[in-house]
C-alpha cells in the first residue's frame, strides 16, 4: 500500500507538472478526512507521509488555547501573542476562515491541561498523540482523488498567474479551444487558458475552434474560479504591439508610436514619430508596397489603418490626423480644449467619415474635441462670433461699432484681456492713440469693478438671484449671458425674446421660458399688491 502512495504521487506529479509535495499534501489531507469520518468528524487529525518510503503516521491533535478563553472569543483579540495566533489560525483547519473562536474539547485544550502532558508547550502549539492509521483503500483513494484534483487545479492556476503576472500589456498567441456564451477560450500552452470576452472581440469576426489568434493581455487576476487571463482583440494597444512585430525600426527605438485609436474591425489611426532625420516613419510603417501595414490589417480582420505623423504642435497634429481629408483652416480654443476644423465643401463628408468615424478617430488620437465644418460654415461661425463680440464690446464699453470692430480684429475676446493687456501693446494698434488706449482700459476696469461688486453682493445674500437658479439654465448659457452684461435674474427679466436671441445662442422656446421664469417675481408682487388693496 505504501508503494501505491508513491506511485500515485509520481504519476500525478509527472502528468500535471506540479511538485510531489503538493500531491503528498493532498493525500495526507484525504487520509486525515477519512480518519475524521471514522471517528465522527469532530476531532482534528494530522497525517504525515514519509516521502521516501510511503509509510504514513496519523496523529490526533488539540490546539492549545489560553485558560481564560471562552466560546465566542475572537482568536485575533484573545490573550494569545500575535505570532501564536497566526500559527494557530494557519495550522488549524477549523480556524482557517478566521471565524469567532468556539471552544471544543474534541479539538482544543486549555494551556494548564496541556502542560500536564508537555511542560514546554505554548499557546498556539499542538498536543498530539498517535492513533491508528486508516488504509489507503478505496474510500481513501476516492477522497484523495478529489482533493488531489482540487490541489492540482489550485497549483496549476497559481503557476499560470505566476507565469503571466509580469506579462500584462504583452502580445499573446493561442489556439481557440471553445466558445462559451459568446466568449472565446484560447489555449496559450503549458496549461494556461485565457478568455476573450464578447465585448473584447472584433465585431463580425469569424472565429472557430482550432483557429490561431493573437490578443493583448489586458489583465491577470488570481481567482479561485473562472478565467484568470483576460485578452483583448479591440484594445488600441494590440495595434501598437502588432506594429512592433512588423516594423523592426520600432523595436530598435528609431520610430516611436505616440498614440493609437481604433474602431475595431473597421478603421484605425496611429501617430508615429522619429528622431532620426534619415527615416520616414510613415513610410517605414507602411512597408514595401504596403506589406507591413497590410500584415497588421490582416491580423485585425481587415481593419484599415491610417498612419499619420505626430507633431508637438497640437494644431499641426490635428491636421495630420484628419488625413485623408485636407484641412483649410483651424481655430484652437485652449479653454474648451477644442478645435474648429474647416475643409472644402466637397471634402466635408470624407473629413467626417461614415457615421463620423474619421473625425471621431482623429479626436481620440489627438485628445482634442474636433468640430468639422465646411469652409463656408467656418466663415459664417467666425463672422457670428465676431459680431457677438463686437456687440458685447459696444454695450459694455459704450463704444461705437468701428472701435468694437477694431478690438475684435486685433484678437480681443474678453473685457479682462482689454483691462490687463499692457498699454504699450495697444498703442501699437494703428487706429488707436494713447488717449484712446487709456480711455478703453479705464472703461474696461470700470466694467470689471462693477461685476465684482454685483458678485460680492450676491455672495453676501443680496436681493438679486443668480441666473443658475432658473430651471433650464446651463452653466455655459449663464456664462454667455454674463459676458453680455446679464448678471442676474432681474437683468434677464428686462429682456424680450428677440433681444435675448441677439446676444446669446439659445433656443427661442428656451429663451421665452427663461424670461417668463425670471419675471415670476413681478407677478408675485402684483398678486401681493392686489391682495393688500
Amino acid at each position: 500500500m505504501t508503494k501505491e502512495i508513491l506511485l500515485v504521487a509520481e504519476a500525478v506529479s509527472n502528468e500535471k507538472g506540479v511538485s510531489k509535495d503538493i500531491i503528498f499534501e493532498a493525500i495526507e489531507a484525504a487520509l486525515a478526512t477519512a480518519t475524521k469520518k471514522r471517528h465522527g468528524g469532530e476531532i482534528d487529525v494530522r497525517v504525515s507521509i514519509d516521502r521516501a518510503t510511503g509509510d504514513h503516521s496519523t496523529f490526533r491533535r488539540w490546539l492549545v488555547v489560553p485558560d481564560d478563553v471562552d466560546t465566542g472569543t475572537d482568536l485575533d483579540t484573545g490573550t494569545m501573542e500575535p505570532t501564536q495566533v497566526t500559527e494557530a489560525v494557519a495550522g488549524s483547519e477549523s480556524d482557517e476562515d478566521e471565524e469567532p473562536f468556539e471552544f471544543s474539547a474534541e479539538r482544543h485544550m486549555r494551556l494548564s491541561e496541556a502542560r500536564e502532558r508537555d511542560p514546554e508547550v505554548q499557546v498556539g502549539d499542538y498536543i498530539e498523540e498517535p492513533i491508528e492509521s486508516v488504509e489507503f483503500g478505496r474510500i481513501a483513494a476516492q477522497t484523495a482523488k478529489q482533493v488531489i484534483v482540487q490541489k492540482v487545479r489550485e497549483a496549476e492556476r497559481a503557476q499560470v498567474v505566476e507565469a503571466y503576472e509580469d506579462r500584462r500589456g504583452e502580445l499573446v498567441t493561442g489556439i481557440v479551444k471553445r466558445l462559451e456564451r459568446g466568449n472565446i477560450i484560447i489555449d496559450l500552452g503549458s496549461n494556461a487558458e485565457a478568455v476573450i470576452l464578447k465585448e473584447e472581440m472584433i465585431p463580425r469576426e469569424a472565429i472557430r475552434a482550432g483557429d490561431r489568434v493573437r490578443g493583448y493581455l489586458r489583465d491577470v487576476r488570481s481567482e479561485a474560479r473562472g478565467p484568470q487571463l483576460f485578452v483583448s482583440r479591440t484594445a488600441p494597444q494590440l495595434l501598437i504591439e502588432l506594429f512592433k512585430l512588423e516594423v523592426p525600426e520600432i523595436g530598435e527605438g528609431l520610430i516611436e508610436i505616440k498614440a493609437a485609436a481604433r474602431d475595431p474591425g473597421s478603421r484605425a489611426k496611429i501617430a508615429v514619430l522619429t528622431r532620426e532625420p534619415r527615416i520616414d516613419p510613415v513610410g517605414a510603417c507602411v512597408g514595401m508596397r504596403g506589406s507591413r501595414v497590410q500584415a497588421v490589417s490582416n491580423e485585425l480582420a481587415g481593419e484599415r489603418v491610417d498612419i499619420v505623423l505626430w507633431d508637438d504642435n497640437p494644431a499641426r497634429f490635428v491636421v495630420n490626423a484628419m488625413s485623408p481629408a485636407e484641412v483649410v483652416s483651424i481655430v484652437v480654443d485652449e479653454d474648451a480644449h477644442a478645435m474648429d476644423v474647416a475643409v472644402n465643401e466637397e471634402m466635408l463628408s470624407q473629413a467626417i467619415g461614415r457615421g463620423g468615424q474619421n473625425v471621431r478617430l482623429a479626436s481620440e488620437l489627438t485628445g482634442w474635441t474636433l468640430n468639422v465644418m465646411s469652409e463656408e460654415q467656418a466663415d459664417e461661425k467666425s463672422e457670428a462670433e465676431a459680431e457677438k463680440l463686437q456687440a458685447m464690446f459696444m454695450e459694455a464699453l459704450d463704444v461705437d461699432e468701428e472701435v468694437a470692430a477694431i478690438l475684435v480684429a486685433e484678437g480681443f475676446t474678453t473685457i479682462e484681456e482689454l483691462a490687463y493687456v499692457p498699454a504699450q501693446e495697444m498703442v501699437q494698434i494703428e487706429e488707436f492713440d494713447e488717449g484712446m488706449v487709456e480711455e478703453l482700459r479705464s472703461r474696461a476696469a470700470d466694467v470689471l469693478l462693477t461685476r465684482a461688486i454685483v458678485s460680492e453682493e450676491r455672495a453676501e445674500g443680496g436681493t438679486s438671484q443668480d441666473l443658475m437658479s432658473l430651471a433650464g439654465m446651463s452653466a455655459e448659457l449663464a456664462a454667455s449671458l454674463r459676458e453680455s452684461g446679464i448678471d442676474t435674474v432681474d437683468d434677464l427679466a428686462e429682456y424680450a425674446v428677440d433681444e435675448l436671441l441677439e446676444v446669446a445662442e439659445v433656443d427661442p422656446g428656451l429663451a421665452g421660458d427663461l424670461i417668463m421664469a425670471a419675471r415670476a417675481s413681478w407677478f408675485e408682487e402684483e398678486q401681493r399688491d392686489d391682495a393688500s388693496s
